[in-house]
């Protein structure tokens, strides 16, 4: 091994974002995303919603009215997310807080999207607010998709009441957590005509502009009668957006909403992205979103901030995997996978890592998000193809680590990981050298005030002495 080097980690040209649980599925845990997928997200997207004032709360609706006859997933009394439970006489120890621990311990940042009761008083938001501070670098996407007509916030609340709410809310959290971006999911120009205006453009204005980014959800096919009819060619529940529509739609949307801003360009993010499996079928499904990519890498736009593959496991057909009918548990594969593995892998999408300086132990690791962070590296180099390749840690330290192109994580209490999976699909030469890249994100999940001014956007580790490896070229005993 070489001395220690320092490294730093920053942005991805294009960020890459995952939702992970919804109306249509359950969360899965982020050891397992990361053992398929093999490296870590920018944000993790959840989604949950918070209606405290009415009769069936805290429960999820679908429980609550279960024997309730809807026609459509948002026909119940508020929305089908999985509820906000902390709040005012909520507690901190179950969701969402449980997940964004374990997303932020796992070296990515939280998108959080909130569907929420806007007559709600100014002291409940500010309690919402005060539970987001140990959470870093976090977003909050606040009732999303708003100018439609599905969600709650759209059939109890005038547009002009969500655009006032929003701004509302967003000012609260900008008071006490000022370490959240805030999130405006709206809609897209009414049309491709030059100049044309973003729908409810007027009740929306102070709202794009108080936000820190803008966002659409926009599929290039939805079944969005899921699950309440099959989709069938020539039904009406289904819709698909031609490639070059889809692109020139974001883009005149970036270019008007910075206009609307007072000529302010805020970053643009699609918050739900894929095409529905339901349309294409599975095998096919793949197919348009490694086109869109290479549109995106092509145009290179600096007003695209990312897209966020929605989702991980789904009951439907809008996931890498789709969930078990048996075993809700359980994921099964979908062609889908292997094709986003590959853009997982594209270098335009994968966060930058330079080294800087060499340094000596102790070495203080600075986490400040999942496009900031410094870390510690060592230069190995190998003598060939590895039979065994493990490490093993004294301190109790929380490290996302990376080798050969693959990612692992290590909880403190855990004190070997074994890297073989790095080698499985690839063949290391003799003389080559690797860099084993280490960072530290939160124990926790959470920042800790007592580090110092700048604790609700950096989180600090020490790391007093090296991990040591175990790296064999020959079987123990050759059967």
């Amino acid at each position: 091994m070489e001395s220690l080097k320092r490294i730093t980690l920053n942005p991805a040209k294009c960020g890459l974002d995952l939702g992970d649980g919804s109306e249509r599925a359950e969360y899965v845990n982020q050891d397992y995303i990361l053992n398929v997928l093999g490296r870590p997200h920018r944000n993790i997207g959840i989604m949950y919603t918070y209606y405290p004032k009415d009769k069936e709360w805290p429960q999820r609706i679908s429980e609550a009215c279960k024997d309730m006859e809807i026609h459509f997933q948002w026909d119940y009394p508020y929305d089908d997310y999985f509820p906000y439970l902390g709040g005012i006489g909520g507690s901190m120890d179950g969701e969402p807080f449980t997940f964004m621990r374990d997303i932020r311990k796992h070296g990515q940042d939280v998108a959080l999207t909130l569907t929420i009761d806007c007559s709600l008083e100014d002291e409940y938001l500010r309690q919402i607010a005060k539970e987001l501070r140990t959470f870093g670098r976090m977003r909050l996407r606040i009732n999303h998709e708003c100018t439609g007509d599905w969600f709650t916030h759209n059939q109890r609340f005038s547009y002009q009441d969500i655009g006032d709410f929003f701004v509302r809310f967003a000012k609260i959290v900008k008071e006490e957590a000022p370490n959240v971006s805030i999130v405006y999911c709206g809609g897209s120009v009414t049309s491709l005509d030059d100049d044309a205006p973003i729908q409810y453009e007027k009740e929306f204005t102070e709202a794009y502009k108080v936000a820190d980014y803008w966002s659409n959800d926009c599929y290039l096919a939805l079944h969005y009668g899921w699950p309440f009819d099959v989709c069938e060619k020539g039904g009406d529940s289904y819709a698909v957006t031609p490639l070059d529509t889809f692109v020139e739609r974001l883009e005149k949307t970036s270019k008007r909403l910075t206009k609307v801003a007072d000529n302010v360009c805020k970053p643009l993010v699609i918050s739900e992205f894929n095409t529905d499996g339901d349309v294409t079928g599975p095998r096919r499904q793949g197919e348009s979103i490694k086109r869109f990519v290479e549109r995106i890498k092509s145009d290179d736009a600096d007003w695209f901030d990312g897209f966020s593959m929605y989702q991980f496991r789904d009951r439907g057909r809008l996931g890498l995997e789709i969930e078990d009918p048996n075993n809700k548990s359980v994921g099964i594969a979908q062609p889908l996978l292997k094709q986003y593995q590959e853009i997982l892998k594209d270098p335009y999408f994968q966060p930058v890592i330079e080294e800087k300086d060499k340094l000596e132990l102790p070495a203080k690791m600075r986490w400040g998000g999942s496009e900031d962070a410094d870390g510690v590296a060592i230069d190995i180099k190998m003598e060939g193809n590895p039979e065994f390749f493990e490490i093993t840690f004294e301190e109790e330290l929380n490290i996302m680590m990376e080798i050969n192109g693959k990612w692992f994580y290590k909880a403190p209490e855990t004190k070997t990981v074994d890297l073989m999976p790095a080698f499985f699909d690839s063949e290391v030469k003799d003389g080559q050298v690797l860099t084993l890249k280490m960072f530290a994100p939160p124990a926790t999940g959470e920042n800790d005030e007592s580090q110092g001014d700048d604790w609700a956007v950096n989180y600090y580790t020490e790391m007093k002495k090296m991990p040591e490896l175990r790296i064999r070229y020959e079987a123990v005993e050759e059967l």
